[in-house]
């Protein structure tokens, strides 16, 4: 088994793994029916519409 010659240094270790730890805030949009935030592409989370139509039905409990 092959087995590295030197050590890797703790600064070569970091620029490497650099963008594994690199997040982003996902991106917040209005909802055009309700005007609460939601996540970008994805269906309201308060009223249930996206694009226009009613696509999760919420049940009352």
């Amino acid at each position: 088994m092959a087995v590295p010659t030197r050590k890797t240094s703790h600064a070569r270790k970091s620029s490497r793994r650099s963008t594994v730890r690199k997040l982003e805030a996902p991106t917040l949009v209005t909802c055009p029916n309700c005007g609460e935030l939601t996540a970008a592409h994805k269906a309201c989370t308060n009223c249930g519409m996206y694009n226009g139509r009613q696509v999760v039905v919420k049940k009352d409990a």
